[in-house]
C-alpha cells in the first residue's frame, strides 16, 4: 500500500472509530438516564411506601371523634408496633393499655355517673347525681351496690388518708366527709359568708391532706325554689360575682374551716368560665385544673406550682383541651374526661392516649385490686373499665 493509500486508510480508519465511540457513548448515556430515572422512580416508591408503613404502625387507628382535635395539641408517634389493644378504636402509641385489653362495662342503667373514687383496697365509689346515691364497685367480687341515699347531690369525689370519702355536694353548695358508715360533717358551704356555686371536683394533696375544690356555676334544676344561685342558661351571675360566673378555685388547709381563694385575676385567672377537673402530683408540687366549655378543644388545661401554704403560683397553659373529671397515672400522664372519651397528655402535653366510650365521659380513676384499671365514668349512665399497664396515684 503506498502513502497516499496509506493515508487515507488512516483518515477513514479514524473518523470510523470517532463515529463508532460516539454513538457507542450516546446509547451508553441514554441508558444510564434510563436508568437513573427508573432508580429515582423505585426510591420515592419505596420512600412513599415506608411513610404509609410507619403512618400506619405509629398511629394505632384514630378513626373516630378525637380526630376532630387535631391541631389543638401534638400527637404522639410510636416507635415500633406491637401494642395493638383488642380494642382497635383506642389509641395507644405508648402502650399504656394491657394487651389485649378492651373497653368493659361494668354497670348500666344509671342517670349520670360522676365522681369515682379509689379507696385503699381499690374499691370504686362513684355517684349518680339526679337520683342522689353513691354506689360502690368491690374490687373482690365486680358487684355494684348502694353505698349511700341521700348525698347532697354529690359529684366529684376523693378519700383522705383517715378513709373518709370527702364529697363536692353541690344541693346547697357544700363540702362533705362521708365516714365509712355513711354519717357526714359539712366542711364548709361558703367563702367569706356568701355562699358556692356547687363543689364540682376535689384533689387531695397525699402529703398534707390540703384540698382542692373546683367551684363552677352549673344552675340545677333540684335546686331550692329560694336558692340566690337559681337562673336560666347559660348563668350570668353567682354569689361570688355580681357580673360573670365567678368560677374560681379554692384551698381548704388541713384542720380548717375556712377556704382561700387560690385562682385569682391578680395571676391571670378568667373567673368568667367554669373550672372542673383537678389533680395534682404525688409529690404535692403541681397542680393541674382544666375548665368546661362548649367547646372542649379550646376550654383548656393549666398547671400551677403549689406553694408551702397550698396557694398556687407560675400559672402556665398546660394544653389547649379542657374537659371534665381528671386522673393521673405514676408515669405523671394526665388523663382528661370529656365528650371524646378520656385521653391522656403526657407531662409535656403530648397526647398519647384515648379511649372512645360511644357516649363521652364525666370522670375518671385508676384502681382495682392492683390498681391498674382505669374506671370511667362514662358513657354517662354506665360505670366502664380498662385494663392498663400503668397504675395510678391516688391510691394512699
Amino acid at each position: 500500500m503506498n502513502n497516499g493509500c496509506m493515508s487515507l486508510f488512516n483518515i477513514l480508519h479514524s473518523f470510523l472509530l470517532e463515529v463508532f465511540f460516539s454513538r457507542l457513548g450516546y446509547f451508553v448515556k441514554k441508558l444510564t438516564l434510563k436508568l437513573f430515572a427508573m432508580k429515582k422512580k423505585l426510591l420515592l416508591f419505596l420512600g412513599v411506601l415506608c411513610y404509609f408503613t410507619f403512618y400506619s404502625c405509629s398511629k394505632n387507628k384514630v378513626r373516630d371523634a378525637e380526630t376532630v382535635v387535631k391541631g389543638a395539641h401534638i400527637e404522639s408517634n410510636a416507635a415500633a408496633c406491637g401494642c395493638e389493644p383488642a380494642d382497635t378504636g383506642i389509641f395507644d402509641p405508648t402502650c399504656l393499655v394491657a394487651p389485649k385489653a378492651e373497653l368493659k362495662k361494668l354497670g348500666e342503667g344509671f342517670s349520670f355517673t360522676e365522681g369515682p373514687a379509689v379507696d385503699k383496697q381499690g374499691n370504686i365509689f362513684f355517684t349518680d347525681q339526679p337520683n342522689d346515691k353513691i354506689y360502690k364497685w368491690s374490687a373482690n367480687t365486680g358487684a355494684i351496690t348502694t353505698f349511700l341515699t341521700g348525698t347532697g347531690r354529690s359529684n366529684g369525689m376523693a378519700f383522705d388518708k383517715d378513709g373518709n370519702l370527702i364529697a363536692c355536694a353541690d344541693m346547697h353548695g357544700e363540702l362533705w366527709k362521708i365516714a365509712p358508715n355513711g354519717n357526714h360533717t359539712v366542711l364548709v358551704n361558703n367563702y367569706k359568708g356568701k355562699l358556692l356555686n356547687g363543689p364540682n371536683d376535689v384533689w387531695i394533696n397525699p402529703k398534707n391532706g390540703g384540698m382542692y375544690i373546683t367551684d363552677p356555676i352549673f344552675p340545677r334544676g333540684y335546686w331550692d325554689a329560694g336558692d340566690p344561685r337559681r337562673q336560666e342558661w347559660p348563668p350570668t351571675h353567682s354569689e361570688q360575682a355580681k357580673i360573670g360566673k365567678g368560677g374560681y378555685v379554692y384551698y381548704l388547709a388541713p384542720g380548717s374551716r375556712t377556704l382561700v381563694r387560690v385562682t385569682t385575676e391578680a395571676m391571670g385567672w378568667d373567673a368568667d368560665g367554669w373550672p372542673n377537673g383537678v389533680v395534682g402530683t404525688p409529690d404535692g408540687k403541681k397542680l393541674y385544673i382544666n375548665k368546661w366549655a362548649p367547646d372542649i378543644n379550646t376550654a383548656g388545661t393549666w398547671v400551677f406550682d403549689i406553694k408551702p401554704n397550698g396557694t398556687l403560683t407560675n400559672m402556665r397553659k398546660f394544653i389547649d383541651m379542657g374537659g371534665d373529671g381528671m386522673s393521673m397515672d405514676e408515669r405523671g400522664n394526665i388523663y382528661i374526661s370529656n365528650s371524646y372519651g378520656v385521653t391522656a397528655f403526657d407531662p409535656n402535653g403530648t397526647r398519647i392516649f384515648n379511649v372512645p366510650t360511644g357516649g363521652g365521659a364525666t370522670n375518671n380513676v385508676f384502681g382495682g385490686n392492683n390498681n391498674k384499671t382505669l374506671f370511667i365514668t362514662g358513657p354517662v349512665d354506665q360505670l366502664t373499665s380498662l385494663k392498663m399497664n400503668v397504675k395510678g396515684v391516688e391510691k394512699w
